[in-house]
């Protein structure tokens, strides 16, 4: 698995190895041990899919503490524009971003520790995202940070007129505004 992190501690991009013959393609997109192996020790106890037309965006979600959530995600079919905003308090990088396509041609995938608030937005239509999640969905802890906050300055390389926004993801709050409790660690 090839393995590439970023200027923010914490994300990492993984490309798995993929083996490809006249029946198709194979790859092994999750292995405890090899995970564990580059310093990702999560539990995963959750899958979700979500299937998204061309322009849809999602985020930026997150779960406060004590059930916040780590995940780790991957594109089956379609591509994606995906952002991670560092929301870790007393962090060298707070309130910066990472910003990565994913797609089922390049087969990678994104891991984002808690800590992040996270969206993406699907560059092409029948985007199918699965991500898995250290923690189990909880209302009463997800929390959200408005997708076009200025201070994030995120450009989700695709015009703000088209995208599709649930109405929620609307009315989320800036950054300077958002309930949150993370610390971060060093």
């Amino acid at each position: 698995m090839e393995v590439s992190k970023f200027d923010i501690k914490g994300p990492m991009l993984l490309t798995p190895r993929s083996f490809k013959d006249e029946r198709g393609l194979f790859l092994e997109s999750f292995n405890l041990r090899k995970l564990s192996e580059i310093g990702i020790n999560n539990i995963f106890v959750q899958d979700n899919v979500s299937e998204s037309r061309l322009g849809v965006l999602r985020g930026l979600h997150y779960q406060i503490i004590p059930l916040a959530q780590a995940k780790m995600i991957i594109v089956l079919s379609g591509k994606i524009l995906d952002i991670a905003v560092d929301i870790r308090k007393g962090s060298p990088t707070y309130g910066k971003h990472i910003s990565v396509e994913l797609s089922s041609t390049e087969r990678n995938m994104l891991f984002i520790p808690n800590g992040f608030a996270h969206g993406f937005i699907a560059l092409q239509d029948n985007t199918i995202v699965q991500y898995k999640c250290d923690e189990y969905y909880s209302p009463e802890h997800e929390r959200g940070i408005n997708y076009s906050d200025p201070a994030l300055n995120i450009d989700w390389k695709y015009p703000e007129d088209k995208m599709i926004v649930a109405k929620r993801d609307l009315e989320f709050p800036n950054l300077d505004k958002a309930d949150m409790n993370f610390i971060y660690e060093g």
